[in-house]
């Protein structure tokens, strides 16, 4: 069984619509995707109805844009009840969050080079607006050739132009998770070309809140630090997975080259059912 457990469609940041997605997964050999689009289950329908006639598991998810001490980080959550009203009401404040950083963005790059808020805007077709899509008009503008020059250039957290957004702290995004039935991942924990990482010490204590796993396959995290993490996940009881957070063709990560092992998935789904994650947190 192929298990990649972190995707994004339109209604994100990716550019498959959340359907696209799901044939591409299919196509790409995977028996199970997780669609995980940013602070958004706008793709669950059309995802779970594409899923369900071409006969490929999908896995309800979102990536939740957390912020600790100034270091943006990303919370995996699979399975949770879509209409919790708090953890929606805390994805819906940093959409708003997201926006106004993406507005303001804009308008600082414009000083330097030829881009526009409403060029992003067409580009942003989804819930969330994002970097990837300044990042997509800077494409549009010649500015850059790629989305990933964009962010090397222009767009990463240390460049002139960057600006944080209104994002929840992870362990009390970890808190929300559990309390709408879901079971929480980090993702991505070590890819330091991202910019700052958290200290272990954060994670002992978002494992502690019942965060579940780690995101340790990923291609951001090279081989120490694919191994640092998994000793640090042992040490913890907490699950090992791995993904591609596919972005379509935003992204060079192909879907299915990194997965998860069916081990682990089983893991999620029982911690799912029964409300308890696997390291014992409550």
């Amino acid at each position: 069984m192929r298990i990649d457990l972190h995707a994004h469609s339109t209604a994100s940041d990716g550019t498959d619509a959340p359907a696209d997605l799901i044939r591409a997964a299919s196509a790409a050999g995977l028996d199970v995707v997780a669609l995980t689009d940013h602070d958004t289950v706008s793709g669950w329908a059309e995802a779970l109805a594409a899923a369900e006639t071409i006969g490929i598991t999908m896995v309800p998810g979102v990536e939740i844009s957390c912020r600790w001490q100034g270091v943006s980080l990303h919370l995996l959550a699979f399975f949770f009840d879509p209409a919790d009203a708090p953890l929606l009401a805390e994805m819906e404040r940093t959409r708003n969050g997201r926006a106004g950083r993406a507005e303001t963005m804009v308008a600082q790059l414009a000083a330097d080079y030829p881009i526009s808020w409403a060029q992003v805007q067409r580009h942003a077709t989804g819930d969330t607006v994002g970097r990837p899509h300044i990042a997509d008009a800077l494409v549009e503008s010649g500015v850059v050739a790629t989305r990933d020059e964009a962010f090397d250039r222009l767009l990463h957290s240390r460049s002139a132009y960057y600006v944080p957004h209104a994002a929840p702290e992870p362990v009390a995004a970890v808190g929300l998770v559990r309390a709408a039935g879901g079971v929480a991942v980090f993702a991505h924990p070590g890819a330091r070309g991202r910019g700052e990482v958290v200290p272990d010490s954060l994670i002992v204590e978002m494992a502690a809140a019942g965060m579940a796993g780690l995101e340790v396959d990923h291609r951001d995290h090279d081989a120490p630090t694919r191994a640092r993490l998994r000793d640090l996940a042992s040490r913890l009881g907490l699950l090992v997975t791995g993904s591609s957070d596919y972005h379509g063709t935003g992204k060079v990560n192909r879907l299915g080259e990194n997965t998860t092992s069916p081990e682990a998935y089983a893991a999620i789904l029982a911690a799912a059912t029964s409300g308890v994650a696997p390291g014992g947190g409550s």
